[in-house]
């Protein structure tokens, strides 16, 4: 874990090294300075040597000024160095993600991922800025101070050695009781964050409901559960500092009553030891039990970020269940489509196939409509032919060759989807028309979306195709929104276009002259149209009919009402239902 996230310190590299020796240098003046105080006191103060303050009160000055420089010089590295590192976090994992199949982001819930990639992040940067600074300082300054401390009195300085492993096994209770809580934690903030994210999303369903309460309860419920497990980690760590305090007292009157005795004397001890050396000895106390303090501090960030960072390399290191073959295919020869004896599960279990013995031979150009019942798979199936998913047994083939053969790039750039939850990007319509290609003229815009029946509305708006589109296009309408994405599919000239039920919130008028316009103008691209009204598939070249899994029928509009009983029902129930040959009455 640590040499994964290490790779992601890279071009700031200099700034990670340059804290911790900046960092060093502050310590060994820091250390230095109790020295110099105690020769003030002794050789300048008490003997009246005004000779001696000036000249070690310029020593002690300097010493201050270089530990001021160096502590500035380690801020400033430390600030780049974490800001950097957590910069790279996010590139890495946001990159990553990128290369993800769909069976690979399914693992992975949109809230679980938005959270590694802010507060998760946002603890290991933490973690990394103190592991860089305080986790280089604390046993630096800790060294330095018990070699002076041994240096001016070894006897006295025992005591230190005697609180060290006191504190030590009292630390390790602390981290190895608190870590399995902050874990939890972070798995919950994943379900708040989901939480939030579906009450967004669905605000309009909430309301028509009037499921605010509910909504509330859900939110309250997950809220409450990360308070009860951060209160109780909190609680254990907080008996960090109560074992800290209590430490640093037991130093400082363990040291108080032997250093008195020491200096005023007592059964021979007169003398051994000077009110200067032992000014230094609380000093080097300080210092000393501050630097415990500080390790204590480090070692409760590492619980917190502990659990962060295994999250993150979760992220980092998932590897893509689709990979490009050694030498892939860069060409789609044509958009000729088969199916050979595929089947299919979401999970790769056997067992749970939602796809079985699917055989079909699709030539290049034609038009194909698929229908079926909600769960028939129809949309599992088309999800197949772009390689978003890997046939569990069988293959699929596009252009005469495995998909599996072909450069996830080369294939996926022919073949072309619209979703029935289209999606469109904040910025312009242009931005998100350019999405089908990125270099398209503005004639070439404006065809597609003649094409697709947008260029109506989209002239309707004051700023025309410079028209802002709001997050998820919520300044559009669901028909509107659905035939931009098609004219972004279009534009991108496919091999290969596949409509998933895409025309369900356009009017049946506008859904027949979007069709006309594919057989006029597209006639070599292959068409894949799934819809639930006959009227949008009736004039296909072929029509798939799907049920549990399976090709129930497959052939013309003529065909398949003369021999599949599906299809003759679905077709009769909306034809009484008002829907007959593409028009509703």
């Amino acid at each position: 874990m640590i040499k994964r996230l290490a790779a992601c310190i890279r071009e700031y590299k200099r700034n990670t090294v340059l804290a911790p020796l900046c960092i060093v240098g502050e310590g060994a003046m820091e250390v230095i300075i109790p020295l110099f105080m105690a020769r003030l006191i002794d050789n300048g103060i008490d003997k009246g040597n005004m000779t001696a303050i000036w000249q070690t009160g310029l020593i002690l000055a300097a010493c201050c000024l270089v530990s001021l420089t160096f502590g500035i010089l380690a801020g400033r590295h430390a600030a780049i160095a974490s800001a950097g590192f957590a910069k790279n976090l996010r590139h890495d994992m946001f990159y990553k993600v990128q290369e993800y199949s769909f069976s690979n982001i399914d693992r992975f819930s949109t809230a679980s991922i938005v959270t590694r990639l802010t507060t998760d992040v946002t603890n290991v940067q933490n973690a990394f800025q103190m592991i860089i600074r305080m986790a280089v300082r604390a046993p630096i300054l800790l060294i330095f101070a018990l070699i002076m401390a041994f240096g001016v009195n070894p006897k006295l300085a025992l005591i230190y050695l005697c609180v060290i492993p006191f504190l030590g096994i009292g630390l390790f209770i602390v981290v190895t009781r608190a870590h399995p809580l902050f874990e939890r934690v972070f798995r919950t903030y994943d379900k708040l964050n989901m939480v939030v994210q579906e009450n967004l999303h669905g605000i309009r369903v909430v309301k028509s409901f009037v499921r605010e309460e509910h909504e509330k309860e859900k939110f309250g419920e997950v809220s409450q559960s990360i308070y009860k497990d951060f209160k109780r980690a909190e609680r254990i760590v907080a008996f960090n500092m109560p074992l800290m305090q209590f430490s640093v007292y037991t130093c400082m009157l363990l040291i108080s009553w032997i250093g008195a005795r020491l200096i005023v004397g007592g059964r021979g001890m007169a003398g051994a030891m000077t009110t200067g050396q032992l000014m230094s000895m609380f000093s080097y106390t300080m210092q000393i039990l501050m630097s415990l303090m500080m390790l204590s501090n480090v070692f409760v960030m590492l619980i917190i970020s502990r659990a962060s960072a295994e999250r993150i390399v979760e992220i980092l290191e998932e590897e893509s269940s689709l990979k490009d073959p050694e030498k892939p295919l860069l060409q789609v020869a044509d958009g000729s489509v088969s199916f050979k004896n595929v089947s299919f599960s979401y999970t790769g279990d056997a067992d749970r196939l939602c796809l079985t013995g699917v055989d079909l031979d699709i030539r290049s150009g034609e038009t194909v409509g698929i229908i079926g019942g909600t769960g028939s798979s129809k949309s599992s199936l088309v999800q197949l032919i772009p390689r978003l998913y890997d046939v569990t047994g069988g293959a699929v083939y596009v252009g005469g060759h495995d998909v599996r053969k072909y450069g996830l790039e080369a294939l996926r750039s022919q073949v072309a989807m619209v979703l029935q939850k289209n999606v469109l990007f904040s910025g312009t319509i242009k931005d998100n028309l350019r999405w089908g290609k990125p270099d398209a003229s503005e004639e070439e815009m404006v065809h597609a979306c003649v094409l697709a029946q947008a260029d109506g509305f989209i002239r309707e708006f004051p700023d025309g195709y410079d028209t802002f589109i709001e997050q998820g296009g919520s300044n559009v309408s669901g028909g509107q929104r659905q035939r931009l994405c098609i004219a972004r599919a279009l534009l991108a000239r496919p091999k290969i276009l596949i409509l998933d039920d895409s025309t369900s919130a356009v009017d049946t008028k506008t859904d027949a002259m979007i069709r006309k316009a594919f057989r006029e103008e597209i006639p070599e691209t292959t068409k894949f149209i799934i819809a639930q009204r006959i009227s949008s598939v009736e004039n296909a070249d072929k029509i798939i009919v799907m049920d549990g899994g399976r090709v129930n029928g497959f052939g013309t509009h003529e065909e398949l009402m003369k021999t599949n009983e599906i299809y003759r029902e679905v077709y009769e129930s909306q034809k009484k239902g008002g829907t007959e040959h593409g028009t509703e009455k």
